[in-house]
């Protein structure tokens, strides 16, 4: 396969792996939490959660999909919903979030993070379009290009993991009213903007690399150039 082809190839890979990471940075899926259901014929309270709100959802459980000892749910159902945003980066607020004290430094850390990973990316885009417009291409900006989305699916590895950290440690706290918990689509978004990002950043890095010599006494100097066309 021709060399251009492949670097088109991996551009097409990159874009579905940035529209991946936007859609989950934007939505509001990450975790879905649900506390216990005591009775049939109940309203119970589910939950589901981003970067930067928190959704709350009252559920009527009816006797026909009541089980004892299950979760509310699922959230599917229909229900009144109602959202708020965490209020990331206001100093001095002890919020309550979830019926106790909220581990705010992780969604945070988490929210930061993720807000590096779309800076990196829209730099690895201007790269990307510098390289591809002008008279004369600028093949030698597909290598930060390819840095720069490679960070972008670190940065989106970071928040991922911050996240899971965050949702596990409000699971296991002494003080949470929740059983039962899931990682959403937004989550799975993410998960898919991650490996897009980083592999296929890594393979248009490889790509932008100047042709390797083809004799072991030809030294990389005198390799022919190798443009891609």
């Amino acid at each position: 396969m021709h060399k251009r082809t492949k670097i088109r190839i991996a551009i097409f890979i990159l874009m579905v792996g940035m529209a991946c990471m936007f859609t989950a940075v934007v939505t509001d899926y990450w975790a879905v939490l649900s506390p216990r259901v005591e009775a049939a014929n109940t309203t119970c309270e589910a939950a589901h959660f981003g970067l930067w709100r928190l959704c709350k959802k009252h559920v009527y459980i009816s006797q026909d999909i009541f089980q004892e000892g299950k979760a509310c749910g699922p959230i599917s159902l229909p229900g009144e919903e109602n959202c708020t945003y965490f209020g990331h980066f206001t100093p001095g607020k002890d919020a309550e979030i979830f019926e106790y004290k909220t581990q705010k430094e992780y969604n945070i850390s988490a929210a930061a993070i993720s807000i590096f990973s779309l800076g990196f990316m829209i730099l690895g885009s201007l790269a990307l379009l510098c390289s591809c417009t002008g008279a004369k291409k600028r093949d030698y900006l597909l290598k930060p290009a390819g840095m720069f989305f490679a960070f972008a699916g670190l940065c989106a590895f970071i928040s991922l993991e911050v996240m899971r950290q965050s949702v596990k440690r409000m699971i296991e706290s002494e003080e949470t009213i929740w059983m039962e918990y899931h990682y959403g689509w937004s989550f799975a978004c993410a998960c898919s903007g991650f490996v897009l990002l980083f592999l296929t950043g890594f393979a248009l890095l490889i790509l932008s690399m100047p042709q390797m010599p083809r004799n072991p006494w030809e030294t990389c100097m005198d390799a022919e150039p190798d443009q891609a066309e």
